[in-house]
């Protein structure tokens, strides 16, 4: 009731509940209104209610926030596996594969009886492969470490549950506990950079502490699980990285760099660092867009200054990505010969770690060999003699991009006897095994394997389509069946 009251009269009517209500909003709260890149008490309250108001009326109807059991374990099992699938993805392509993992295995003690492989399976197509192992290991430790029972803080989901940093950590104690403790991820870096004008390197560890300092200050005592999904979402939603829908914030009235792209539209003339005042009923206001405190490094570096151009995308600053590292490699499809029906093709598994650890894709070799050496090489790595294999060539190219590398895969293909292919027990000292093309799309293959088996695919049209295109030039250049021109055909009538 109180906060409802607080919605409809303002910050004032509920300020002295504020300060009665926790001693250590009285020391992280920065009162003084030099500081831009803090909040006020007044300010945080009406950050809680605008905030919280908005996401109980827009929040995006998600699988993972229908959670109905009664079991705080289980709803902390569920916020793990969706917030583990949800770095580094979004949120349209996680929906699926979060729907089939809870289906496959609905309990923690469901997941820890599991493998390796049905994991990778299950998280093929989903990249990352180390965070599906890690969810493996970690239900597996709290099944035979902790009685089944997950750990309830967030400190302590960080310290013992491997592949569990500090947001996810975060996520769960506030989501699945209760904890009132804030998170920090890349949605709710872009909010705090633009609400606070915060613009140094946002990869810099101090400007990082200031956004965890951010979010445990003003996180809400009474639903820090909604508070933190609401920050998020308000960064996925309306605070979006190149069109933010600023007329659609909740708490437009607290953003710094809105009040300075608006000052700029209003008089090109005034200088910026002048005090815009916006005082509305139930609004703090907001007053010192500029930074008053000399060589702070929380702001725009004196290299990069405010861009009028740019106006709230000035907010957040990232450093320059590093050039990507590029591999190229040859991509082997092997397949046995057509005596054997179905077709089967050779696949190989990757070491059990490093990138895509465990997961199975076809064999190869260094781009740079010759078809000779590539031969040879497939030859040598499967033991096998160089008789049997017909067929090596060239068919395509295929690029896949990881976060931190670039795979250039050049395709070839070749087929193998059937008997010699039932002596192909390893690929380079690799367990290896034949499978068909259903299964093969089925195993725990990455997404570069599945594009490398596409353009297989399309080749096998290939022949048939170049076929079909040189008997039409020819029916082009047969001068008997060439079209009569215009004039010609008036010359016969």
């Amino acid at each position: 009731m109180v906060r409802n009251k607080a919605v409809k009269s303002g910050v004032k009517a509920v300020s002295v509940k504020s300060e009665s209500k926790s001693k250590e909003e009285d020391t992280t709260a920065d009162s003084s209104s030099n500081s831009i890149h803090k909040f006020t008490k007044e300010e945080i309250l009406f950050l809680r209610i605008s905030l919280l108001s908005w996401y109980d009326k827009n929040k995006r109807d998600l699988p993972w926030r229908k959670i109905s059991s009664e079991d705080i374990n289980q709803r902390a099992y569920a916020t793990w596996v969706s917030e583990i699938m949800l770095q580094q993805t979004q949120v349209a392509t996680v929906i699926n594969y979060y729907n089939t993992w809870m289906k496959k295995w609905p309990t923690l003690e469901a997941l820890a009886e599991a493998n390796i492989e049905t994991i990778n399976e299950a998280w093929s197509g989903l990249g990352y492969y180390s965070r599906g192992r890690r969810l493996l290991e970690g239900a597996q430790k709290v099944v035979s470490e902790f009685q089944g029972q997950m750990p309830k803080s967030a400190q302590d989901l960080e310290k013992k549950l491997p592949g569990v940093g500090r947001y996810t950590a975060g996520a769960i104690a506030s989501i699945a506990f209760g904890e009132v403790t804030g998170l920090v991820d890349g949605n709710v870096v872009r909010v705090w950079s633009r609400l606070r004008a915060i613009g140094a390197n946002s990869t810099l560890p101090e400007v990082t502490d200031l956004f965890w300092q951010l979010s445990h200050q003003t996180v809400d005592t009474e639903r820090p699980g909604d508070f933190n999904q609401a920050m998020m979402e308000l960064g996925a939603t309306v605070c979006t990285p190149k069109l933010p829908q600023c007329s659609k914030c909740p708490v437009q009235a607290l953003c710094r760099a809105y009040a300075k792209a608006e000052s700029d539209k209003q008089s090109s003339v005034r200088k910026i660092c002048s005090e815009v005042k916006k005082e509305t009923n139930g609004k703090p206001e907001i007053v010192d867009i500029e930074c008053l405190v000399p060589n702070c490094k929380f702001c725009l570096p004196e290299e990069s200054p405010w861009n009028k151009e740019l106006g709230v995308l000035n907010f957040p600053r990232k450093p320059k990505k590093a050039s990507v590292k590029q591999e190229e490699l040859n991509v082997v499809v092997i397949q046995t010969c057509e005596g054997k029906s179905p077709s089967q093709f050779l696949i190989c598994q990757r070491p059990e770690k490093g990138l895509l650890a465990g997961m199975w894709e076809f064999p190869s070799c260094c781009q740079q060999d010759s078809k000779a050496l590539i031969s040879q090489a497939i030859c040598v790595s499967c033991k096998v003699e160089n008789g049997n294999l017909k067929g090596l060539q060239e068919i395509g190219e295929v690029s896949h991009m990881f976060s931190h590398i670039h795979h250039l895969y050049k395709v070839w293909t070749l087929q193998m006897a059937d008997d010699l292919s039932c002596k192909v027990e390893s690929f380079e000292g690799r367990p290896v095994k034949w499978v068909t093309e259903s299964e093969l799309l089925e195993a725990a293959i990455s997404t570069g394997m599945r594009k490398v088996f596409r353009e297989f695919k399309k080749s096998l049209t290939f022949p048939q389509s170049s076929k079909r295109k040189r008997e039409s030039d020819v029916i082009v250049k047969d001068p008997k069946k060439t079209q009569a021109s215009i004039s010609d055909f008036f010359k016969k009538k």
